[in-house]
């Protein structure tokens, strides 16, 4: 899910978060839309504003300390590098010259004006799902509330024959859904109109999918909806991060927060069950904190609606202090106990039940229990910081331990912390901790 235009990204790490899906998007040349001058009003072009942060278009087509919309984030793909576009109404390098048609085909039908086919990451395969209404919003927006902002564009870094687009088309004919009509209703789903208004922010304009859902050998989303299976919204692994399970499921997923600790959690990027991180703390901060608390309960709404991805779920589990008396008695002398109280204990308490709203729990933590355990140990090294939003302003960070603790020893700690305090998870190997160490770039530790 990952807006206001002060707040530009930093990294590839942005999104959203980062989600594949938008990141081979930034190959494409210019994908936006013009309006005549003076056609649009100022309360559609508000509307288009407001869409905008839904949809988190800034956070790919803004570069590091550069201005709203001009493109130059650079993202690493496992085919090279590429850029974000200018997507402001310069004529000369940005989307001045487009039509509303060119907007249109670009994202809900991923066709660029001039290059064809989009990569298959582009999230045109959620915006499909955006009423032609909210499409001709965007593009009034673009047109008339965004700053012109002269800067060309940079070539993608894509050797050659991966550079080739014409298999682009065969990709959409396989995997991407068809464009929705003006007016067209969604597949029927039990639950009221909040719920079906969240069910159209999550799998349209949120793109929710394009990080939570697991991917297929071509890069598909293995479901682009809830309607095409349980796999929809189930977790992934983006950038180092894992973009948890947002379906019911009791220990991994949503199934435990109530639809308060959610719209919390999007507003603030906190509540009494986790801390958005890593990309999430880049959509929170950019854009969900920026939309209506009516959204905000619809888009809560709809995830409560939906089921575990496995089945009926496994059993909640049930919080313990045993481990908390133990680490007080000092009768826990194992490695990772001894590394918890040496590094963790601080913050997270030897209960596990960290501080609220500030250090958050590690105790029947949705993020220790996941069955990845990419994003636990990807914090260990490389630390986080809590974004930035309105209702909540201090800005917590948790240092990264990279430089301090092996591999051995941080898998000794995760493992502690994920079979602690009633928590039951597979315990992590020191191969696995090197393996993330190396994707995200931690510096090794000191040799023992």
């Amino acid at each position: 899910m990952r807006y206001p235009h002060a707040a530009p990204a930093s990294s590839a790490s942005k999104r959203s978060p980062f989600l594949i899906a938008a990141t081979l998007a930034m190959a494409v040349s210019s994908a936006w839309a013009q309006t005549p001058a003076g056609s649009a009003d100022a309360q559609l072009i508000k509307q288009g504003e407001y869409l905008s942060r839904a949809a988190d278009c800034v956070a790919c087509h803004t570069a590091a300390n550069g201005k709203p919309y001009a493109g130059g984030l650079p993202f690493e793909t496992p085919v090279g590098t590429v850029y974000s576009t200018n997507i402001t109404p310069d004529k000369q390098t940005g989307i001045g010259n487009y039509s509303y048609e060119d907007f249109d085909r670009a994202v809900r039908h991923g066709v660029g004006k001039d290059v064809g086919s989009l990569y298959p990451a582009m999230p045109y395969t959620a915006y499909a799902n955006i009423q032609p209404a909210d499409v001709k919003a965007l593009y009034a927006y673009f047109m008339h509330g965004v700053q012109p902002v002269r800067q060309q564009n940079k070539d993608a870094e894509i050797p050659w024959p991966l550079s080739m687009r014409w298999p682009l088309g065969l990709w959409r004919a396989m995997f991407a859904p068809s464009a929705v009509g003006e007016g067209a209703s969604q597949p029927a789903m039990a639950g009221d109109a909040e719920v079906l208004r969240g069910r159209y922010l999550v799998e349209g304009l949120g793109h929710c999918g394009a990080c939570h859902t697991p991917r297929g050998f071509a890069l598909q989303e293995k479901a682009v909806t809830n309607a095409d299976g349980s796999a929809f919204l189930s977790g992934a692994v983006v950038e180092g991060w894992l973009a948890k399970d947002l379906r019911g499921d009791l220990n991994s997923g949503l199934g435990s927060w109530s639809k308060a600790d959610i719209v919390a959690f999007l507003k603030s990027g906190r509540n009494a069950h986790s801390a958005a991180f890593g990309g999430m703390a880049q959509v929170v901060e950019d854009s969900t904190q920026h939309l209506t608390d009516d959204d905000l309960n619809a888009i809560a709404a709809y995830l409560k609606a939906l089921p575990p991805a496995d089945g009926d779920g496994a059993a909640k589990q049930a919080y313990s202090d045993t481990t908390g008396q133990a680490l007080r008695k000092g009768s826990d002398k194992s490695d990772g106990a001894m590394t918890f109280l040496n590094n963790c204990a601080a913050c997270h308490r030897s209960s596990g039940k960290g501080y609220a709203q500030t250090f958050p729990q590690l105790a029947q933590s949705s993020t220790v229990l996941s069955k990845d355990p990419a994003s636990l140990i990807h914090i260990v090294l490389k630390g986080a910081q809590m974004p930035w939003t309105k209702s909540a302003p201090t800005q917590y960070a948790m240092p990264g331990f990279d430089y301090r603790l092996t591999d051995q020893e941080v898998a000794d700690v995760v493992t502690f912390v994920r079979n602690s305090w009633g928590n039951q998870a597979p315990a992590v190997t020191a191969r696995q901790v090197a393996t993330v160490r190396k994707d995200v770039g931690a510096v090794a530790a000191p040799a023992r």
